[in-house]
């Protein structure tokens, strides 16, 4: 990623709906929400909110994506991924004993679910 990429995606976050957002559709992954939904949720006007998921999809943090008469919108995980990676690459001048607190912080809250093995 390129620090003018990752410059308009930090920038794109950098404001309370806008990163409100972000993390109610982070929340509702796979399946996004529609925006009207959204809207409600975050207590904002529909075309407010329109604005500022304009700003989040040119920065390519979210898709849209249309469903009869509503728009579903969707975090790019990918995008954030590099987002995320772009800040962290060189954590610590390469110590890895230094980042290790912070890689560790970084465990999933919601780890995947094992495979139980039937019993017979």
């Amino acid at each position: 990623m390129e620090n003018e990429q990752a410059v308009l995606a930090l920038a794109a976050l950098a404001q309370p709906t806008r990163l409100q957002a972000f993390r109610t559709l982070v929340q509702h992954e796979p399946d996004g929400l529609p925006a009207g939904e959204l809207a409600r949720l975050l207590e904002v006007p529909q075309n407010t909110l329109s604005a500022h998921l304009s700003v989040l999809a040119r920065a390519g943090l979210v898709s849209s994506i249309r469903h009869s008469r509503s728009i579903v919108y969707r975090i790019d995980l990918a995008q954030f991924l590099k987002v995320a990676l772009f800040l962290l690459q060189d954590c610590c001048g390469g110590r890895p004993e230094v980042c290790a607190p912070v890689v560790a912080s970084l465990t999933p809250c919601c780890p995947p679910k094992r495979k139980e093995k039937n019993r017979v």
